[in-house]
């Protein structure tokens, strides 16, 4: 391996086929950054150096002024990370079972995030991260991971679209898994994908063949 490969595996996030997203990309509301995400990759550096990917293809919006939101009642220990600076991982844990993965926006004192619901990965059976619980479970992500920069600084991060996803297709429609706030359309996803986790009513599977799927070649 050459001096200059070896940087890279060093420092990964610095390497132009996974460029982090910069912070102020995530200072901007939940309903903003939420659509914007779709087709950025999700990368977890693994111990053995080696790299961990996926196409983000499906997010969700919550707001503290959102009935949904974590953040909608009160501050806690448990929340915490969600009313601070945009641009960190929030993840907690769901009905006790399985960890959800968030990105904090907007700004500090405020609770805003977005939740990454699916992510397409290369190689890899379509539905292995087709929902929130999948998802955090295939990188495995935990409460660990909670408040960690999502900007490169550590083995986590959300990188940029490939250029294959310049302009992604997207279907806009409500959020799902919820009890209030239902008919808010705060939830995207990327029409091409077989990985979404529940598609809109009326939206059809697309065929395998049309159907955008992820591959290893893009990032060599």
């Amino acid at each position: 391996m050459d001096h200059r490969s070896s940087d890279l595996l060093s420092h990964p996030a610095h390497d132009p086929r996974f460029s982090a997203l910069p912070q102020v990309f995530f200072c901007r509301p939940a309903e903003v950054v939420g659509p914007d995400l779709i087709g950025c990759l999700i990368v977890k550096r693994q111990d053995d150096g080696s790299l961990l990917w996926g196409v983000i293809v499906e997010t969700e919006a919550y707001s503290q002024d959102d009935p949904a939101c974590h953040g909608y009642r009160r501050r806690s220990p448990q929340n915490e990370t969600l009313f601070g600076e945009p641009g960190r991982f929030y993840v907690y844990v769901s009905y006790g079972i399985h960890h959800c993965v968030n990105v904090v926006t907007d700004r500090s004192y405020w609770a805003n995030g977005v939740l990454l619901r699916a992510v397409a990965m290369p190689g890899e059976p379509e539905r292995v991260a087709a929902g929130p619980g999948l998802l955090a479970r295939r990188f495995g992500l935990n409460r660990t991971h909670d408040s960690q920069a999502v900007c490169g600084e550590n083995e986590l991060w959300l990188a940029t679209r490939p250029s294959v996803l310049t302009v992604p297709e997207l279907v806009t429609t409500t959020r799902i898994g919820i009890s209030q706030a239902q008919d808010l359309p705060w939830r995207w996803y990327l029409k091409d994908s077989r990985s979404v986790s529940r598609r809109a009513r009326g939206d059809r599977l697309p065929a395998l063949s049309q159907a955008f799927i992820p591959t290893l070649e893009w990032k060599r």
